[in-house]
């Protein structure tokens, strides 16, 4: 059975092409939240193998949900994606349960690794 994933991101484009790249390696995208709020409800409701979550989006950041994520199931797992390379925010996303961070703009081949580093 095809590994289940939850995209979060808040421009629509962005999940459009990580959906592409992800369904063309044979994983399941069950579905998509345009910011930190809705990702929350969402991995509760569908409680896939994987997240990948932005880092800057409305109402609530990437790094706010994946903390709640966290606390609400301790074995999610989250990879994080930006556009910004901080290593600030990098080292948080880390610090606060993400098993890897991909920094955008991305190759199709770095997402596709990233993935399969982290739920085979």
């Amino acid at each position: 059975m095809a590994k289940t994933i939850l995209i979060c991101d808040d421009a629509a484009f962005m999940r459009m092409m990580i959906k592409d790249i992800l369904t063309k390696n044979g994983y399941s995208v069950v579905g998509e939240a345009e910011n930190g709020v809705r990702a929350f409800e969402k991995y509760n409701e569908l409680k896939p193998d994987l997240v990948l979550m932005d880092i800057t989006m409305p109402e609530m950041d990437g790094i706010q949900a994946l903390k709640k994520i966290k606390e609400a199931d301790s074995a999610a797992t989250v990879i994080m994606c930006s556009a910004m390379g901080q290593q600030a925010m990098v080292i948080e996303s880390i610090q606060s349960g993400a098993r890897d961070f991909i920094v955008k703009p991305f190759q199709a081949d770095r997402v596709i690794e990233a993935v399969k580093k982290v739920i085979g």
